[in-house]
């Protein structure tokens, strides 16, 4: 398998701004509501829910043919805010860096579309959202979902926009699995797709991480089997467990460089305190986390997608024959997390179903994070592939394996 690695461009860990487009600015989060009793959303356990609602922000404008729309995917703690600012607030989108004018998901040629995930804490229905049958949150009530489950509410969002067939859907990690979902699940409304830092299942190791996680939360006294809203949460559960996740995310030579075995200079010898920098670093995400999230979202959204098989048990190939759209397939050689193993079955699947698929491995030393700090080489491999997907012609080049 032949592998395009692009050399490290040794970023900090602070990332700098490499390309040289533009902001979109100013956004606005809307609401998308569906599924109103009796119609409710049917899950894939069988269960139903609604009403729905949907928490998106679009960017730059769709076209006439309304054939230029791009559907971004967002990974476990992410939401609907992907790109500029919202009013009063200095931080920017999660992947602001690759959307807006002149940026690989460039605005001023296409119509960008990003929405919280059905199970999220940011405007989306989750654990954390009233019931209208009791008037009170769901909390466990809220029934389990699944990966399937958050891209067949992104497809009403769709319809509801008055989009027929996406250009392409992206993302990475948990959001590369929603990709692969709208690939198998409504391959006639998908033109491509750009699977980034991901998995078709998971392993083992990636299930065995996400349970540490969920029993942090559990273990947290306040979390009182998840009917703790309206009291004090379950900060400290939540915390470790994004604690655990942000050592998944990134790589041994990333730690390394960023903090070594340094010391804080306020440090406390021979103390259980954070007297480490790495130490100072995971209470500080950890805490951070705790102010933007709900603890229930994270159970069900790793439960999500500790349960996603795209397969379903099949060989994976029989799954994707018969999809006619173009796939580009990203990985990062210091993902230990989702390793580039993972990313490379999709596409030897891909090839054995006929389908065009073009594979790359970027070689930085970020580990899983690099999704969201490559962005000089991300932005040049989407580009490239937009390019070609939006003029009509297959995406082969020097890039395909």
């Amino acid at each position: 398998m032949a592998v395009l690695k692009f050399k490290d461009t040794g970023h900090t860990h602070s990332v700098q701004r490499t390309d040289k487009g533009g902001s979109v600015g100013i956004v606005k989060t809307r609401y998308c509501t569906f599924a109103l009793p009796p119609d409710e959303l049917v899950l894939e356990s069988g269960e139903k829910l609604g009403p729905v609602t949907l928490a998106h922000e679009t960017y730059g404008t769709l076209n006439t043919e309304k054939s230029n729309a791009i559907l971004l995917l967002h990974a476990l703690s992410g939401d609907a805010h992907a790109a500029g600012f919202h009013k009063g607030d200095d931080r920017p989108g999660w992947w602001d860096d690759m959307v807006g004018p002149g940026k690989a998901f460039d605005t001023e040629k296409y119509f960008i579309i990003c929405s919280n995930v059905l199970g999220g804490c940011k405007g989306s229905t989750g654990p954390g959202s009233v019931n209208t049958k009791t008037g009170k949150p769901y909390g466990l009530d809220f029934p389990i979902i699944t990966i399937n489950d958050m891209v067949k509410a992104q497809k009403h969002l769709i319809e509801y926009l008055g989009i027929e067939k996406l250009l392409s859907v992206a993302g990475g990690s948990m959001g590369g699995m929603q990709a692969l979902a709208w690939l198998t699940k409504y391959p006639h409304k998908v033109q491509s797709a750009m699977l980034i830092a991901t998995a078709a299942k998971h392993s083992a190791q990636q299930i065995a991480f996400n349970e540490v996680g969920r029993q942090a939360i559990m273990a947290d006294s306040l979390w009182q089997n998840g009917s703790y809203y309206g009291g004090r949460l379950p900060s400290k559960g939540l915390a470790v467990a994004r604690m655990v996740g942000h050592i998944t995310y990134m790589s041994d030579s990333s730690m390394f460089e960023k903090f070594g075995r340094q010391l804080k200079n306020e440090k406390q010898p021979f103390k259980f305190t954070a007297d480490f920098e790495v130490e100072g670093y995971l209470h500080n995400r950890g805490d951070n986390f705790v102010k933007r999230f709900d603890a229930n979202s994270y159970l069900y959204i790793t439960k999500a997608m500790d349960y996603f098989d795209v397969s379903d048990g099949k060989p994976l190939y029989e799954v994707l024959r018969g999809i006619k759209a173009q796939i580009l397939v990203i990985a990062f050689g210091s993902d230990w997390l989702y390793p580039a193993y993972q990313s490379q079955e999709i596409v030897r699947a891909c090839k054995m179903a006929g389908i065009n698929a073009t594979y790359c491995e970027i070689a930085s030393t970020y580990g899983h994070d690099a999704f969201l700090v490559e962005i000089e080489e991300e932005s040049h491999l989407v580009k490239h592939f937009l390019k070609k997907v939006f003029n009509g012609y297959e995406a082969t080049s020097e890039y395909e394996i």
